[in-house]
């Protein structure tokens, strides 16, 4: 019914810069929170940054002044914009969202397949 879909990710040097971007589609009544987590082999998922549906922002304290979250609600977008990249980014990013569906007006979370970040030297 609700799908989200990941792209951006790739292979990137230190310091440099990526722009991922998430799209929700389907049976969308409305969008509350969005957010992008990530996770590398052997660790646990990690909130990065999340952004409910009426503004502000919510960053981990590893991303902070480095990478930014937005959305663009008419387009069930958001998108993650990563600076200053460093080899701890390194992951697989996930978009997140928590989305009330039109069939049953109950809100639900949803989550992308992901994509990869690959920061190197």
């Amino acid at each position: 019914q609700v799908q989200l879909v990941e792209s951006g990710g790739g292979l990137v040097q230190v310091g440099g810069s990526l722009r991922l971007s998430c799209t929700a589609s389907g049976s969308i009544f409305s969008i509350n929170r969005m957010s992008w987590y990530r996770q590398s082999p052997g660790k646990q998922r990690e909130l990065v940054a999340t952004m409910p549906t009426g503004g502000g922002t919510n960053y981990a304290d590893s991303v902070k002044g480095r990478f930014t979250i937005s959305r663009d609600n008419a387009k069930n977008a958001v998108y993650l914009q990563m600076n200053s990249l460093k080899p701890e980014d390194t992951a697989v990013y996930y978009c997140n969202a928590e989305i009330v569906i039109v069939t049953t007006h109950r809100s639900y979370s949803y989550w992308g397949q992901g994509t990869q970040v690959t920061v190197s030297s």
